[in-house]
């Protein structure tokens, strides 16, 4: 790594010596708890992903025959239908990786919106087209409401399968209907270290990606930041101490620059970091695809970690901003190489958490707004006043961020404009954004959102639809359940005394325009 952290450069020494003076990555190869607390709830089942790469070389073949078989039988099209964990490494091959000649073109659907869900049943052919239903804990509501949806419109077992853990109802139906393959994850792998297991590799042998070559990438970087490395020397324990002293500094908005053939990495590494070390007041806050600016658009609480050497990160660090550049084959054009970035990341986000005093691998305020989102569905769909953009925005301090979170068709192309909003708040009021799509970041930044730094400012935005689209089983349709989540999600912030309100797109894009 070349490292120019300006002044945070002796709490990332003290933050070394503190990982070194506790023998931090070893203790953690031998699935040693204490690293992180006393008490092994949450953590002691939660390391299998130190494992996983060479356990899932060995079932390589099988993953290549079975994708290819699918083809064989004419399927055409992997729908990948699930949340969080189990969705973004997905969608990071699919945006990565050309489709393979004799594989599946790879489709994710992480969205209640119904017109993204009608997409797919129109874009996807039913006789060409495989579902894969993708949970850890088997009821994550979305996966199961667009499971009943295309059961009932094809129900053929031959065209579903099921990705889970061990016990779960959705690999116990998988079962009973007669799927075409019900794969079971080894269960101490948490959803957001679960890429380099079934959870991202079945999806992405389905499409062709080389698995084998994202595992062999993984295990090197296994092998470099092993615990035979001293912390010092180690790329993702070193990595893991800058972003703790970051944190310790003020300078909590983790800044990725990625370039743009492995840019949808960011979203991975979004939740990885955000609900690995959100909670509890503190925590990373990630920055993903903002592109970057002047120095001058940028407040004192930023670390710019990227993947290649760039002019413009010389300005930045100039100016005194911490930049690291990891020099990762990646940043190359080398896809292959984020197997082991992947395990990079990992690591370094769990020593991050041994830095700061939090358990990495929980999730203590991801279940309010299920709770919330339940709670609206029993009780019918609030009246949810519109709070005009200037009024938040006003509230906005130096050392916060914005979050704009839009419960909106992924493919609109309002979409684009928000992004353009985003940059624009940002170079005015020099402050750190973030944009996510809902209901996915509930399943990914929202855990910081909730239990991170109250230093968030979230507008929420909430398309209209077109019409509902019913959900077989359920009272409710997509439209009513993307609401629910939303009007869920808003008032859990605003129960925690967060800056927090429902905007219109309108009054939004005019407010930066002017």
């Amino acid at each position: 790594m070349n490292e120019r952290l300006g002044d945070i450069e002796q709490r990332v020494g003290e933050s070394i010596d503190a990982l070194t003076a506790r023998d931090a990555v070893a203790r953690a190869f031998r699935v040693d708890h204490t690293v992180w607390q006393d008490d092994p709830t949450e953590v002691a089942d939660r390391l299998g992903w130190l494992h996983s790469p060479a356990e899932m070389a060995e079932v390589v073949p099988e993953l290549d025959a079975f994708a290819a078989k699918c083809h064989t039988d004419g399927l055409r099209h992997a729908v990948l239908m699930g949340m969080g964990g189990s969705s973004l490494f997905p969608e990071v091959m699919a945006q990565t990786f050309p489709v393979a000649d004799e594989r599946l073109q790879l489709h994710v659907l992480d969205t209640t919106d119904p017109a993204a869900v009608r997409r797919v049943a129109t874009t996807c052919p039913p006789d060409e087209t495989l579902f894969v239903a993708a949970s850890k804990s088997g009821t994550t509501i979305e996966t199961t409401s667009h499971l009943a949806f295309f059961w009932e419109r094809i129900g053929r077992p031959e065209h579903f399968a099921v990705i889970t853990d061990p016990g779960s109802q959705l690999g116990d139906l998988g079962r009973q209907r007669g799927f075409r393959a019900v794969f079971e994850n080894r269960p101490d792998i948490g959803g957001r270290y679960s890429a380099l297991s079934y959870f991202g590799l079945v999806p992405a042998a389905l499409m062709g990606a080389d698995v084998a070559g994202l595992l062999r990438s993984a295990e090197s970087m296994l092998h470099a930041c092993g615990a035979h490395v001293a912390v010092r020397d180690n790329a993702a324990a070193r990595l893991g101490a800058v972003m703790g002293a970051g944190v310790k500094a003020g300078r909590d908005k983790l800044t990725l620059v990625l370039p743009e053939a492995v840019e949808t990495f960011g979203l991975w590494l979004e939740q990885l970091i955000a609900e690995s070390t959100g909670k509890h007041g503190t925590g990373v806050v990630p920055i993903a695809g903002e592109p970057l600016g002047p120095p001058d658009v940028y407040g004192e609480d930023r670390v710019f970690v990227a993947f290649a050497g760039d002019p413009r990160l010389d300005l930045l660090a100039a100016a005194g901003h911490p930049v690291v550049v990891l020099d990762s084959p990646a940043g190359a054009g080398d896809a292959l190489a984020l197997g082991g970035e992947v395990v990079r990341w990992e690591l370094a986000t769990a020593m991050c958490g041994a830095v700061l005093g939090i358990n990495p691998f929980d999730q203590p305020n991801v279940a309010e707004a299920k709770a919330a989102t339940n709670a609206v569905l029993d009780k019918g769909l609030p009246t949810t006043a519109t709070t005009p953009v200037a009024a938040l925005l006003e509230q906005v301090k130096p050392g916060d961020y914005i979050a704009i979170q839009a419960y909106v068709d992924p493919s609109d192309p309002v979409v684009a404009e928000l992004e353009r909003a985003r940059l624009a708040l940002r170079d005015r009021l020099r402050v750190a954004t973030t944009f996510g799509l809902g209901p996915r970041f509930l399943h990914s930044t929202g855990q910081l959102h909730k239990g991170g730094p109250a230093t968030g400012v979230f507008l929420q935005l909430v398309g209209r639809d077109e019409s509902e689209l019913p959900i077989p089983g359920a009272p409710y349709g997509f439209s009513t359940l993307k609401r629910a989540q939303a009007a869920g999600d808003l008032e859990t912030l605003q129960k925690h005394g967060l800056r927090a309100g429902r905007v219109d797109v309108d009054d939004l894009l005019k407010e930066v325009s002017r």
